[in-house]
């Protein structure tokens, strides 16, 4: 019984140094990043899970085994305290990675470290729904309506650029269209036939000047010239 009570009694001071050394205090004033006072709340926690399971409970619990072979419960106990400790860390690490949880905390201290010298009181509720919906939507719709206005007078200033450019191409259009018919009518009257000149001949017979004229009268040429009889005049 005596080796027992000494097995015991080694037990629970081993139990006790698996809680770890105490952190050491920080300075006031000191800001404590969050991912650090997560870390240092999660090694609480174990030390107080550790502290709660302690060896005394775990050969309270198991008096038979510890009373029969005191060594090996030791060692059960120490693996299971052992196991613990890493399945909590684990979790919490993939609980962390699944969150973000270093980016979100880093991103939040640096929140709070802008907003330090900031002499501004921060936003608040004010207990009524409607007045606070009402102040964070006004100046959601109002940036929205701007935005919407230099889209309209963009738009407009676009609409007036293209009737410009369509009233410059009818405009373009009728001046080839009346170009066009002043040159067909400069054309017709310049190919519109001469009177035959008749001239007497001897023998009975006239000549007949044939021709066509192009341009002005007074540059007409004759293009044929043909003796015909009088009778056939």
């Amino acid at each position: 019984m005596a080796e027992a009570r000494s097995s015991y009694a080694g037990g629970g001071s081993e139990g006790k140094g698996l809680e770890g050394p105490s952190r050491e205090s920080v300075p006031p004033g000191t800001t404590v990043p969050r991912v650090k006072l997560l870390d240092t709340l999660v090694d609480t926690f174990l030390q107080k899970l550790v502290a709660a399971g302690s060896y005394q409970r775990f050969t309270d619990c198991y008096k038979r085994l510890y009373q029969l072979q005191p060594e090996m419960t030791q060692r059960i106990y120490d693996k299971f305290i052992t196991q613990l400790q890493t399945s909590v860390r684990e979790e919490i690490s993939e609980i962390k990675a699944e969150g973000n949880l270093e980016a979100v905390l880093n991103a939040l201290d640096k929140i709070v470290e802008d907003r330090k010298d900031q002499e501004e009181p921060a936003w608040r509720p004010s207990g009524n729904p409607e007045a606070d919906l009402r102040s964070a939507l006004v100046p959601y719709f109002r940036q929205q309506r701007d935005a919407l206005q230099r889209h309209v007078r963009k738009q407009e200033a676009e609409n007036r650029r293209l009737a410009e450019a369509v009233v410059a191409g009818r405009q373009q259009v009728q001046e080839l269209q009346r170009r066009g018919q002043a040159r067909q009518q400069a054309w017709q009257v310049s190919a519109r036939p001469y009177p035959r000149a008749q001239t007497p001949g001897p023998g009975g017979h006239d000549l007949v000047l044939v021709g066509v004229t192009w341009g002005s009268p007074h540059n007409c040429s004759p293009v044929a010239l043909k003796r015909v009889h009088q009778d056939d005049v």
